[in-house]
C-alpha cells in the first residue's frame, strides 16, 4: 500500500522511504548526485506539463507582456491629412482612407441636414476637421453635428460638393464630380 505502513512497525523499520530520506534512500540518483541514506536527496523540479514551454506560465494564465520594439504609429488627424493632401505629400487614396474614418464637423440650421452654400459655381457644403475650425467659420454659439467621412459620402445629396476647413490655411474643395469619384473608390475598396 502507498501512503502508510500497514505492518504497524515503528518508524524507521517499515517499508518505503522514511521522513527526511526522500528517494535517496533507495539509491536513486538525480542529476549525477548519489544520495546517501539519511540525507535529503537533490531533487530536480518536475518537468513542465506536456506542450508547455520551460518557464512559461500554465495554460490559461497570462504571461509577461511583450512590449513592441516600435509602437504602431497613429494615423494622422484629418487636419494633418488635409494639409498633407493640399501640399501634395499625400495621395488621394490615402487621404480618402483617413477621411472616411475621421470625424467631420458640419454646421446645421434649425432643421436636420446639411447647410449648403449656393453662391458658388456648384452648391457645396462646408465641413470642418475640428470644432475649432467650425467655430472660426460659424461662430462660438453655432449649432453643428458630427459624422464620419464615410457617412458624408453616403448622405451627401447628389449634385453637391463639399469644402473642408473653408476658413483654414489649407482649404480643400471637392466638387460634385470628385464626390462621385470618392463614392466609386469607396465602393470598390469595400466590395472589390
Amino acid at each position: 500500500m502507498y501512503g502508510y505502513d500497514q505492518t504497524g512497525a515503528p518508524p524507521g523499520q517499515g517499508h518505503g522511504p522514511q521522513p527526511g530520506q526522500g528517494h535517496g534512500a533507495h539509491g536513486y540518483q538525480h542529476a549525477g548526485h548519489a544520495s546517501h541514506p539519511g540525507q535529503q536527496g537533490h531533487q530536480a523540479p518536475p518537468p513542465p506539463p506536456y506542450g508547455a514551454q520551460q518557464g512559461a506560465p500554465p495554460y490559461g494564465q497570462p504571461g509577461p507582456q511583450q512590449q513592441p520594439l516600435y509602437p504602431e504609429p497613429s494615423p494622422p488627424s484629418l487636419q494633418e491629412s488635409i494639409r498633407a493632401f493640399t501640399t501634395g505629400s499625400m495621395s488621394a487614396e490615402d487621404f480618402q482612407g483617413i477621411f472616411s474614418t475621421s470625424k467631420v464637423y458640419c454646421p446645421r440650421g434649425d432643421t436636420p441636414g446639411f447647410l449648403a452654400l449656393h453662391n458658388t459655381q456648384q452648391p457645396v457644403i462646408p465641413m470642418f476637421s475640428t470644432l475649432k475650425e467650425l467655430r472660426a467659420y460659424a461662430g462660438k454659439e453655432s449649432k453643428y453635428f458630427v459624422i464620419t467621412g464615410a457617412e458624408v459620402l453616403d448622405l451627401l445629396p447628389s449634385g453637391y460638393g463639399f469644402v473642408l476647413d473653408m476658413e483654414g490655411e489649407h482649404r480643400v474643395v471637392f466638387d460634385a464630380k470628385a464626390v462621385e469619384e470618392m463614392v466609386d473608390f469607396a465602393m470598390r475598396r469595400m466590395y472589390g
